[in-house]
């Protein structure tokens, strides 16, 4: 099946269940392109919620399995999602094959988002591994979380995606491979600097702070903040922050990270101006977890979970932290003795980083992985300084 992310200007009149039919359709037929039928058996239901279901289907003509995404369109929501899905390639988010309309007898207009399917989610193996009653094997905890600062790094660079519901819900995992993929954009939005946007977003367990403190010119920022909330429950088999409601929530946080200062409440919120808050100190991060707990862990969860957005580390960053150095091994290996799915194979999203960052990024096995030929070119004037130095910014220095 031809991966065609144009529209079908076809609309589909589907029956009103879900799984068991099938749904036929066309691509193609632009650019003199033939059109080409395809069909979907619906399978199961995978996933639902307000925004409508996901369900597993398999192409009649190829075999292969796909997930499909079923939107009601409402004239009342803004739909972003395919508009954003269009615009992203990468190993770490969720590919879209296709996408078309369909009707119901009631005459709603459903988009329907034709994805890649991945079996697993994040969420599902935490639920695994609690009903075992152990711990995620920390090699995994880097892998899942390696790939998700990773796409999130694609994804804040290169299209200037903000995700804004990150969670273990929104985050595939193939359980051969162990490839990650973020999904569900039905939350994303791409944010403009000055542009207001609305404080009630992300799910509460991974909601940043200045969103509970009503902040509306937010940043890529509240993303990294949901991605140490999914580090820290990794690393806990339990969410960090279990707050019931939305003060609930922040009293969560503030027994972790004791009562923000006002330079902090400042940096989340400027508009925000009543201070009544307890005064309680910080619990220090070793105590939150466990005593066998690498210190490179803690220290990571430190860096992605700050009050103040612009102190918290960047996407490519936390790539580049020693807790992932194990990663950057150059005989690394699953525990079955499998080979690692893709970790170094960059592209856009190295784009403006510093020879630095890129060495470390980069182990000194996997160096022409990455496409350097678009790198020089993005950096000459850089690279003329760091000549002028006299350093490689290709090795890393000791």
């Amino acid at each position: 099946m031809a991966d065609d992310k144009e529209m079908s200007d076809t609309v589909v009149d589907a029956n009103d269940a879900v799984t068991g039919h099938i749904i036929s359709t066309t691509i193609g037929g632009k650019n003199g392109e033939p059109k080409q039928t395809i069909s979907y058996m619906a399978e199961r239901v995978v996933g639902t919620g307000s925004f409508g279901v996901v369900f597993q289907a398999k192409c009649l003509e190829t075999g292969e399995t796909v997930a499909i995404k079923k939107v009601l369109q409402d004239k009342r929501y803004k739909n972003r999602e395919l508009q954003l899905m269009r615009t992203m390639d990468h190993p770490n988010v969720v590919s879209l094959k296709h996408c078309f309309f369909s009707t119901t007898s009631k005459n709603e207009l459903f988009l329907n988002l034709v994805m890649e399917y991945v079996p697993e989610t994040i969420y599902r193996v935490l639920k695994h591994y609690s009903n075992l009653n152990q711990r995620i094997p920390l090699i995994y905890v880097k892998l899942y979380t390696y790939q998700i600062c990773r796409g999130l790094a694609y994804m804040h660079t290169v299209p200037e995606v903000c995700h804004r519901d990150l969670k273990p819900q929104n985050v595939l995992v193939d359980p051969l491979s162990h490839q990650v993929k973020i999904c569900d954009f039905g939350s994303a939005k791409m944010l403009v600097k000055g542009e207001a946007n609305i404080s009630y977003i992300c799910s509460r367990f991974y909601r940043a702070p200045e969103l509970i403190f009503g902040a509306t010119e937010y940043t890529t920022s509240i993303d990294i903040w949901s991605a140490g909330c999914i580090l820290a429950e990794l690393l806990l088999g339990q969410p960090l922050f279990p707050g019931e409601n939305a003060v609930g929530q922040l009293v969560e946080i503030i027994k972790v990270l004791g009562t923000p200062t006002r330079e902090e409440i400042r940096c989340m919120n400027p508009n925000y101006t009543d201070f009544r808050f307890p005064q309680i100190k910080a619990n220090p991060w070793h105590k939150i977890f466990h005593k066998r707990m690498p210190p490179e862990a803690i220290d990571l969860a430190s860096r992605l979970l700050q009050y103040s957005p612009s102190l918290r580390c960047t996407a490519l960053e936390a790539c580049a932290h020693p807790f992932f150095d194990e990663l950057r091994e150059p005989n690394a290996r699953l525990p079955n003795g499998r080979p690692l799915p893709p970790l170094f194979n960059f592209k856009q999203e190295l784009s403006g980083a510093s020879p630095d960052l890129i060495s470390k990024l980069m182990p000194e096995h996997n160096h022409w992985d990455y496409d350097y030929t678009s790198w020089i070119s993005d950096n000459l004037e850089m690279l003329t300084i760091t000549k002028i130095m006299d350093v490689n910014p290709l090795t890393r220095e000791e």
